[in-house]
C-alpha cells in the first residue's frame, strides 16, 4: 500500500503554545519537571488527537514554538544547537573519525578531542531535549487513556485510530529512551503513570532502562500498523522491529550480555517487510528524498520542510555546515556555507585512491587531506552528502536558501542489510551467502567491487558501515560496539586532542549526566570518570 503524508507541518502556533510551553531554564532544572498539561477543552475536536501526535513527530525536527526566531523549547543555548537531530548528531559524529568541526562555539571542539565535561552546555541541551520529548509523549498518553476517552462521544473507528496513535507515541518515547541509554547510560524512567506534578524521579540504571525499552517495544509492536500501510513519516511495525534489533545488537554494551541471536529474527522481519533498496545512493540525501524513490528505503525518517519546519538544526545544519572554501553553495541549494564540518584522513582512507565508490563523495579542491589546524576549514576534505536540491537539480521550497527540505533517515533498509551481515560474522546464525548478497547489493549500488565470503570479517563490516551510513548518526555507537571508540586500538586525527590521534579513557564511552541535572535531581547518579 502506498504511503501518504501525515500532516506534520504547518501546525498552528496556537496549538504549539497550548500544548508545549517552552522548557524555561531547562539547563538549570530537571527537564522532567516541566510537564505541560493541555486542558480537556482542546480534545473536544477528534482531529486534535492527530494534531497532538503530529507534534510528537515534529519534536524531532523543530527547535521551538515559532521557528528559529524565538520561543525555543530549550533555553540557555543557541536555539539551533538545541534541536534534537543536531544535538544527537554532534554526539554521534563529531566524537568520531567521520566528522570534525572548525568552529570555536563554546566547547564544540571537545567533542572530537573527547575531552568534554559534565559542564558542557551542548551535552546538557541534548539531555534536556531527550527529556522534553519524553515528557510530551507521556502527556499524549495521559490524555488518551480509556478513562479519558470515555464519554467524549468518539466513534469506534476514531477510538481504534487513537489506539494506533498511542502505540506510535510509545514508539517515539522508546526511540528517545534508546538514544538516552546509548549516550548517557542510566537516568530515570518517567512514564504516563508518573506524577504530573513536581517530583524527583528515581534513578534507573542502564540495564533497567534497557529492559523498559525492550518491554515497551514487545508490547506496542502488535498495535502498530503493518509495514508499508501507514502514512509517510509515521512508524509501522518494521520501525519497531528495527529499533528492537538495534537494542539487541548493542545489548553487550548496555547490559554486559550480548543478544545478536535475538536481533537476527527481527532483522529478517525488517528485510522481508516490503521496503526496498533504492537504486541511487545520492538520491537518499536530496531535498526530494520523500518522493524520488528514496522513501521506499526509509523505514523511519524525520521530516524537514524549508517552509514549515524552519530550524538551524537538522538537515539545514547538515547541508550548510559542511560547505565552505571553494565549494559552490548554489550546488547545495543554499545561500551560503557555514564552513564548519569536514572529515578526517582516517575516514578518507577507507576509500582507496582510484575507488569508484560513490559513497566517498569528497570535495578536495583547495582542501588538504590532513588536518594541521582544526580551526581551518581548508584542513580536511569536505563531505558532500546532504543537499537541498532535488534529483532534477531544483532548489528546495525555501527559495531564500536558508532552510532545507531534506529528510533525515533514522532507519533505512541498507542498515538492516549490514546488521544481518554483522550477526553472521559474529556467529549468531543466518547464512553467509545471504549476508554476502546483502553487502554486494549495497556495493553494487555504490558502483564499487563486490566481495566474497572470505571478506566478511568484523573489521570489514565496521568499515562498510562507515562507508554506507556515515553522517547518519551511527558511528559512535558502532565504534563502541566494536571496541574502537575509546582506547588505543583505533586512532584517528585529533582523537585525544593530538594531531596524530591518542588513546582516550574508556569512561568516555558514555557522556556525563549534566551537572545541572544532578543539581536539580540528587537522585540521579553521575557516570564513572566524571
Amino acid at each position: 500500500m502506498k504511503k501518504t503524508h501525515i500532516k506534520l507541518l504547518g501546525i498552528s502556533l496556537l496549538l504549539l503554545v497550548m500544548l508545549f510551553p517552552s522548557c524555561t531554564n531547562d539547563l538549570d532544572q530537571a527537564p522532567e519537571n516541566t510537564a505541560a498539561v493541555p486542558g480537556d477543552e482542546f480534545f473536544k475536536d477528534p482531529a486534535s488527537y492527530k494534531q497532538f501526535l503530529a507534534k510528537l513527530y515534529a519534536g524531532f525536527a523543530t527547535s521551538g514554538q515559532s521557528g528559529p526566531a524565538g520561543s525555543p523549547d530549550i533555553s540557555g543555548i543557541d536555539e539551533g544547537a538545541s534541536q534534537y537531530i543536531r544535538g544527537f548528531w554532534m554526539m554521534q559524529e563529531l566524537t568520531t573519525d567521520e566528522a570534525i568541526i572548525a568552529w570555536n562555539d563554546g566547547t564544540i571542539k571537545d567533542f572530537h578531542y573527547q575531552t568534554w565535561t559534565s559542564l558542557d552546555t551542548f551535552i546538557a541541551a541534548t539531555f534536556a531535549r531527550f527529556s522534553f520529548q519524553i515528557v510530551n509523549c507521556n502527556e499524549f498518553l495521559r490524555q488518551t487513556t480509556d478513562e479519558k476517552l470515555n464519554g467524549k462521544g468518539l466513534d469506534a473507528a476514531t477510538l481504534a485510530e487513537i489506539k494506533t496513535y498511542r502505540a506510535e507515541a510509545r514508539f517515539l518515547r522508546a526511540l528517545t529512551y534508546w538514544h538516552l541509554v546509548d549516550t548517557f547510560g542510566g537516568g530515570s524512567i518517567v512514564t504516563e503513570t508518573s506524577p504530573s506534578t513536581f517530583y524527583y524521579p528515581e534513578y534507573a540504571s542502564r540495564a533497567e532502562i534497557y529492559k523498559f525499552i525492550d518491554d515497551e517495544l514487545t508490547a506496542l509492536t502488535p498495535e502498530l500498523k503493518t509495514p508499508k500501510t501507514n502514512e509517510l513519516y509515521r512508524v509501522d511495525q518494521a520501525a519497531a522491529w528495527m529499533l528492537q534489533a538495534k537494542l539487541y545488537m548493542n545489548a553487550k554494551v548496555y547490559t554486559g550480555t550480548d543478544n545478536y541471536v535475538g536481533a537476527l529474527p527481527l532483522i529478517n522481519k525488517v528485510i522481508t517487510s516490503g521496503y526496498a533498496i533504492h537504486n541511487n545512493y545520492k538520491d537518499l540525501f536530496l531535498a526530494d528524498n520523500n518522493s524520488n524513490g528514496a522513501q521506499n528505503e526509509f523505514i523511519f525518517a524525520v521530516a524537514f520542510d524549508g517552509l514549515n519546519t524552519q530550524t538551524y538544526g537538522g538537515t539545514t545544519f547538515l547541508v550548510h555546515a559542511p560547505v565552505g572554501g571553494d565549494m559552490k553553495a548554489s550546488e547545495f541549494g543554499i545561500n551560503g556555507g557555514w564552513a564548519g564540518i569536514r572529515t578526517t584522513s582516517a575516514f578518507v582512507d577507507k576509500f582507496p585512491t582510484g575507488s569508484t565508490d560513490v559513497r566517498g563523495n569528497f570535495f578536495t579542491q583547495g582542501q588538504s587531506k590532513e588536518i594541521k589546524n582544526v580551526g581551518s576549514f581548508s584542513d580536511g576534505y569536505a563531505i558532500q552528502k546532504f543537499r537541498n536540491v532535488t534529483k532534477a537539480g531544483v532548489q528546495g521550497s525555501d527559495k531564500s536558501g536558508n532552510f532545507a527540505d531534506t529528510d533525515f533517515p533514522i532507519f533505512r533498509l541498507a542498515d538492516a542489510y549490514l546488521m544481518y551481515a554483522e550477526c553472521v560474522a559474529r556467529g549468531a546464525g543466518g547464512n553467509v551467502a545471504t549476508a554476502v548478497g546483502y553487502v554486494n547489493a549495497l556495493r553494487t549500488r555504490a558502483q564499487t567491487t563486490t566481495i566474497s565470503a572470505g571478506d566478511l570479517t568484523l573489521d570489514f563490516i565496521l568499515d562498510e558501515r562507515a562507508k554506507e551510513l556515515h553522517w547518519e548518526g551511527h558511528r559512535r555507537t558502532d565504534l563502541i560496539r566494536f571496541g574502537k571508540f575509546t582506547g588505543g586500538s583505533y586512532l584517528w586525527p585529533w582523537k585525544g586532542n593530538v594531531a596524530g590521534g591518542s588513546p582516550t579513557q574508556s569512561f568516555r564511552d558514555l557522556f556525563p549526566i549534566p551537572a545541572t541535572a544532578l543539581v536539580a535531581n540528587n537522585k540521579l547518579k553521575q557516570n564513572p570518570g566524571y
